[in-house]
């Protein structure tokens, strides 16, 4: 979203979705999307090409490519179909360098220490002391996809209140979104070993990730002086020059762009196809227009942070079937009080929302087959091997390309 008349609460959206390049006989990563946005029309080592609605870029990763809303976006009807659209253009351009997309949240097979290479244009400075400070060949860093929502606000007070309805909402994210269970040619402790990946890649600055669920915000001077205030205090001395001295630095769950005055959400894996991830996003945003309308601000912004950083640490491991005990963040959340599996408390949130029909159907998928991460477990088998897994993940590359959800294996 970028600079211009700031938006209200829910007038527009920002949606991004980022994909692996991989070889599409061995399926170890590609890096080439300097290649694949060069023949896309950037021209030599261009990072950034448009296509009407959607606009590409490049990630860290010269294995990633990144889809965006080319802007604020009035409402969602429609956008999966432009996401699927320039999938297939990628795939198309893709097929001379003997390349594809490959969707999920993070390659299952890939050796970040061998295989990851650093995008080497433009912003290479910022990758490069990102590098140097924190070292991006780990998995948190150069092997992992996401979807990503912004959500826009106008000054202090619709700041604080979204911040607080995101703030409850991000650790139930991975029941919805879980799409990562393998790592390294094998099943990992989780569903979602992205985030689990995530959530220790800055560990040498500990501010930066804070927990992944952030601190309670009541206002952009708060959010500048004591949120980013400490991490650029903590990075000076390792960064004397400022390079990340940017509000992007910070990595939480959420982040404030005042830039573009929104916030953005950064916790979902991204799923097989944009049918799934714009389903997702719809629950998401409805979940949170929801919290925003219950009229308890105060009571969010004011719940425990250690509360929230419990659930999201369950869900990150169980998914789509983590136990919901907590009985005072379902009242917060206005829901009724009793334990249940976190796909029920989603459930019972798009059933309340004002969501689509699409988007209830792609609730429904997940609740019906389990999150992706457990269809692919499903798909591999009980004792996956390195073939299995690729197998299940060559199913996701087929359903990306056409537009489908996996179902049960």
């Amino acid at each position: 979203m970028g600079k211009r008349t700031p938006l209200g609460l829910f007038e527009a959206f920002g949606v991004e979705l980022e994909y692996m390049i991989v070889d599409s006989d061995s399926l170890k990563v590609l890096p080439i999307a300097d290649k694949l946005l060069s023949a896309a029309g950037a021209g030599e080592a261009g990072c950034d090409v448009e296509f009407g609605p959607i606009a590409w870029s490049n990630e860290l990763a010269l294995h990633v490519v990144e889809f965006k809303t080319n802007g604020p976006r009035a409402d969602l009807s429609g956008l999966d179909a432009d996401f699927q659209e320039n999938v297939e253009r990628a795939n198309a351009l893709l097929a001379p360098f003997g390349g594809m997309l490959l969707p999920t949240g993070m390659h299952p097979t890939m050796d970040p220490d061998t295989e990851f290479k650093i995008w080497p244009h433009e912003y290479n400075e910022v990758y490069r002391t990102f590098d140097r400070i924190f070292g991006c060949k780990g998995h948190g860093w150069s092997n992992l996809q996401s979807t990503h929502i912004n959500l826009p606000f106008r000054g202090d007070a619709e700041f604080a209140a979204l911040h607080a309805a995101i703030r409850l909402i991000l650790p139930i994210l991975p029941a919805l979104a879980a799409s990562s269970p393998f790592l390294d040619g094998g099943r990992g402790p989780a569903l979602d070993m992205r985030l689990a990946c995530y959530q220790t890649n800055a560990e040498r600055v500990p501010s930066v990730c804070g927990g992944v669920i952030p601190e309670s915000m009541a206002s952009k001077a708060q959010y500048e002086g004591e949120l980013l205030g400490g991490i650029y205090r903590d990075l000076a001395e390792l960064d004397p020059d400022g390079v990340l001295r940017h509000e992007w630095v910070n990595s939480r769950g959420c982040i404030a762009r005042f830039d573009r005055m929104a916030i953005e959400i950064r916790l979902l894996d991204i799923q097989e196809c944009p049918r799934a991830d714009l389903g997702i996003v719809e629950a998401v945003i409805g979940a949170v227009k929801y919290l925003c309308g219950l009229g308890n601000r105060a009571e969010q912004a004011n719940f425990e942070r250690d509360a929230l950083v419990g659930l999201l640490q369950e869900c990150i491991r169980e998914g789509d079937q983590a136990q919901i005990r907590d009985n005072d963040y379902l009242t917060v959340c206005g829901l009724r009080p009793g334990s249940r599996s976190a796909i029920e408390i989603w459930q019972d949130l798009v059933e309340t929302a004002e969501v689509s029909e699409r988007c209830r159907s792609v609730v429904g998928h997940i609740g019906e087959h389990g999150c992706l991460a457990r269809r692919l477990v499903s798909l591999a088998g009980t004792q996956p091997t390195v073939a299995s897994i690729e197998t299940a993940y060559r199913e996701a590359a087929k359903r990306l390309a056409v537009g489908e959800m996996i179902g049960p294996a």
